[in-house]
């Protein structure tokens, strides 16, 4: 489960994805997988989470990482890039970007 903390030292990522109401559940399929069998193994992987709108239109990832270079180096693995080639042909875009906690409320 995701901590968000503005004294945590770790790297948050949030990937947003768009596609269509019928490729939907193939993409959260497709993600579940990765996270399962891949992701979650990587060194310095922390948590995730994926969450869905209720049109079924867009997905938020939302994920954490010990360092920066963590998550760089899973996205640039040969099966991570294989993946993400499979991902991309069931979304119309999606795009990872690296956040800061700035903060964070209860």
């Amino acid at each position: 489960m995701p901590n968000i903390s503005k004294e945590a030292e770790l790297q948050t990522v949030i990937t947003t994805f768009e596609m269509t109401p019928g490729t939907c559940q193939d993409l959260l399929d497709a993600l579940t997988d990765a996270y399962d069998q891949f992701i979650s193994k990587q060194p310095g992987f922390i948590a995730a989470g994926l969450h869905v709108n209720d049109a079924q239109t867009r997905i938020a990832n939302y994920s954490q990482w010990r360092r920066r270079e963590d998550f760089q180096a899973m996205l640039r693995s040969e099966e991570m890039r294989e993946r993400n080639r499979k991902i991309n042909q069931l979304c119309r875009s999606f795009e990872p970007v690296m956040y800061d906690v700035l903060q964070a409320y209860d």
